[in-house]
């Protein structure tokens, strides 16, 4: 069970990264409306690509939702162009999904708004607290390893700034 007051920082730091993620959507809006994928169909884009590709079954398995709702999905991908489908040589029966070159680009494009965001976040940031959210992003990075053990830092780490005065 979680120290009440280490329950209370991790409470701060969602909320701190809600308010974050609240703040890029309004701000960049315009630039993400251009991308033409609802929210549910870029989820079937990033999942079909993280596994090269996927049987129509195992697609559905992995988002958690029925069979039926994963196939009005991907017929909607597969008619934009974003992926391509196909009889499984190995079961007929089975339909395999994976993402097309279009998709990919799609994707890529997503990425691109991401990281244009995140540079103009970065280049707002004075050099010691730029220094300090590169070590926070390499420890969440290493905490994202599925091999990574229950803490990655040790608590005796002595914060190095307050959370009121990153910005520079």
């Amino acid at each position: 069970m979680l120290h009440p007051e280490r329950k209370a920082t991790i409470a701060r730091v969602i909320e701190d990264y809600q308010d974050l993620m609240h703040r890029l959507v309004s701000t960049h809006l315009p630039e993400f409306m251009e991308v033409t994928v609802t929210m549910s169909q870029a989820k079937v884009l990033y999942t079909v690509l993280a596994a090269g590709s996927l049987r129509l079954s195992e697609l559905a398995a992995r988002l958690g939702v029925s069979l039926s709702t994963t196939s009005g999905q991907v017929d909607r991908l597969f008619e934009q162009g974003l992926l391509d489908r196909h009889d499984d040589p190995a079961d007929r029966r089975q339909v395999v999904i994976s993402v097309t070159p279009g998709g990919e680009t799609l994707l890529g494009r997503f990425r691109e708004l991401n990281n244009e965001q995140l540079l103009l976040l970065l280049e707002r940031i004075g050099d010691d607290s730029l220094a300090l959210v590169e070590r926070a992003m390499r420890i969440l990075a290493d905490a994202a390893d599925p091999d990574a053990g229950p803490e990655l830092v040790p608590s005796d780490t002595p914060a190095t700034t307050d959370r009121k005065d990153d910005i520079s």
